[in-house]
């Protein structure tokens, strides 16, 4: 058996491009303010922050001015539109779906740590048939602090009663990097997404997520 027993995933990014069906539920968001619609490709360079500071940061680099309330109602039609469909357009990246269920088979446990938004989260993984696959999934607003924060990472390890040294956590982004430096756990880089820009070890940086049952690729990130 591998030397961890469990894996937790970062979600946008990392299992699915979901850029799409943000950008499209932004767009509405913004409209309701006149703002301009948002291209995916353009969107998904935000992706990785939580929700509202994907707005701010658009809005920051698109040099549109706002405020507390016109952040809030494009947040409420993003949600909004978001929750009506949840993954139309988002794409599996390569071999996901079945290297998740090698994974399961294998006997090791999943779960999800995602700035995404809670209920858009299950929405989206039942939509994609996920579900069943992951023992815990914890979106942005359901702790106290999201990623960066490592308490978010940790809350999704004791939902699953996770033992320290027995699991490490995979995805796309700096943020996620530093969330798992934070939470003192392993991390691993998946290539797509954001992950080919992330410094990691080379027995860190996959080719896809059936590597994780490779002994020793696991074997290197617990010595």
């Amino acid at each position: 058996m591998p030397a961890y027993s469990a894996f937790i995933f970062d979600l946008d990014g990392t299992l699915i491009d979901s850029a799409p069906d943000i950008a499209a539920a932004l767009s509405v968001g913004f409209q309701d303010n006149g703002w301009p619609g948002l291209d995916p490709r353009y969107v998904e360079q935000f992706i990785g922050n939580g929700s509202r500071r994907l707005i701010t940061d658009i809005l920051d680099d698109q040099a549109i001015l706002y405020d507390d309330a016109a952040v809030e109602r494009a947040y409420q039609g993003y949600l909004r539109a978001y929750l009506g469909d949840p993954a139309g357009r988002t794409r599996f990246f390569d071999h996901v779906p079945e290297d998740l269920a090698a994974l399961r088979a294998a006997g090791l446990r999943l779960g999800i740590c995602t700035n995404k938004n809670h209920a858009i989260t299950g929405k989206v993984l039942e939509r994609l048939g996920l579900a069943d696959l992951f023992d815990a999934a914890v979106g942005a607003d359901a702790v106290a602090a999201c990623k960066p924060d490592p308490g978010h990472l940790m809350a999704v390890a004791e939902a699953m009663q996770l033992q320290p040294g027995t699991w490490a956590y995979v995805g796309d982004t700096p943020v996620d990097q530093a969330t798992a430096r934070a939470a003192a756990v392993p991390f691993y880089a998946v290539p797509w997404g954001g992950g080919a820009g992330v410094e990691v070890a080379a027995s860190h940086r996959l080719t896809r997520l059936a590597d994780l049952l490779q002994q020793e690729r696991v074997a290197a990130a617990a010595g």
